[in-house]
C-alpha cells in the first residue's frame, strides 16, 4: 500500500468528507473485482478512515469539502484525492465490468461523439483504438504505477513533490473522467439495475466538484457529460448529502 504524505490534518479533513461506495447490492461484484488500493489495517489511513465513519451520518457538503483547507499544502490535498478517486472509480467500474466486454464495447467511447484512444508512450507509442475493458485495464495499471512511484508520489514528507506533479495529476484525473463518460453513457442501465446509481452519482459529484474547484480537467473534456452534469449538479443545486 502506497503511503501518502503523513499530514494527519489533511487526512482527517479529507476522510470526513468521503461517502463510501460499499453497498450490500455490490457485494457479488466485489468478490471478483477489488480496488487496487486499500486501507491496510494498522496504517494511518485505515485508522483515520475508521474514525471518519462516525461522521458519515451527518450532512456532507461536497462542494465545500473539496476546497483546500486553510494553511494546508495543495500538493498533499491533490495527492490524497487523486489516490482516493482512483480507488473509488476503479471500484465503480468493477460493479458494471460484467457487461463491459470487448464484444459489447469494442471501442473506449462515450456515445457516437466521443472515442478515446490509448497511448502510454511505451507499449502504445501512437494513439491506438482499443476495446473499452482493455483501455480501462491499461489505464488503471498506468495510474497505479505512478501513484506507487516514490519520485512522483513521495511518501516521505521530507521529499518534495516533483515540479510536474500537478500536470501528472491532471492527466490521471482527465483519464479517470473518461471512465465516468463510458459508464454513464453505455452502462447506466446496469447501474440502475444494481441500485448503484445513487452511489455513482455521489462519487461523480464529489469528483466533479474537486476537478472544477481546482481546474484539473479541461472544459473540452467535460463537455462529454455536460447535459448530465447540468441535470445532476446545476439543476439540483449543492444540496447536502446525508449518508444512511
Amino acid at each position: 500500500m502506497h503511503q501518502l504524505r503523513s499530514r494527519s490534518s489533511i487526512f482527517i479533513i479529507f476522510e470526513t468528507c468521503k461517502r463510501t461506495l460499499y453497498a450490500h447490492c455490490f457485494l457479488a461484484n466485489l468478490q471478483t473485482f477489488r480496488p487496487k488500493k486499500k486501507f491496510p489495517v494498522g496504517t494511518l489511513r485505515y485508522n483515520l478512515h475508521k474514525q471518519a465513519q462516525a461522521t458519515l451520518h451527518s450532512g456532507l457538503d461536497l462542494k465545500a469539502a473539496v476546497r483546500l483547507p486553510p494553511n494546508e499544502n495543495f500538493e498533499d490535498w491533490l495527492a490524497v484525492h487523486t489516490v482516493d478517486f482512483f480507488n473509488r472509480i476503479n471500484l465503480l467500474y468493477g460493479i458494471i465490468s460484467d457487461v463491459c466486454t470487448a464484444k459489447s464495447c469494442p471501442t473506449m467511447s462515450g456515445g457516437p461523439r466521443y472515442e478515446y484512444l490509448w497511448q502510454d508512450g511505451v507499449s502504445y507509442k501512437k494513439p491506438t483504438r482499443l476495446p473499452a475493458p482493455e483501455y480501462i485495464f491499461l489505464l488503471m495499471d498506468w495510474i497505479e504505477i505512478r501513484i506507487n512511484n516514490e519520485t512522483i508520489f513521495p511518501s516521505n514528507t521530507e521529499v518534495p513533490f516533483p515540479r510536474d506533479f500537478r500536470q501528472t495529476c491532471k492527466k490521471i484525473l482527465t483519464r479517470l473522467f473518461r471512465v465516468f463518460v463510458h459508464i454513464y453513457i453505455h452502462h447506466f442501465d446496469r447501474l440502475s439495475q444494481l441500485g448503484a446509481e445513487p452511489h455513482a452519482n455521489t462519487l461523480y459529484k464529489h469528483f466533479y466538484y474537486f476537478i472544477t474547484e481546482h481546474q484539473m480537467v479541461s472544459s473540452r473534456e467535460l463537455d462529454a457529460l455536460k447535459e448530465m452534469t447540468e441535470r445532476l449538479i446545476v439543476s439540483s443545486g449543492n444540496r447536502r448529502i446525508r449518508v444512511e
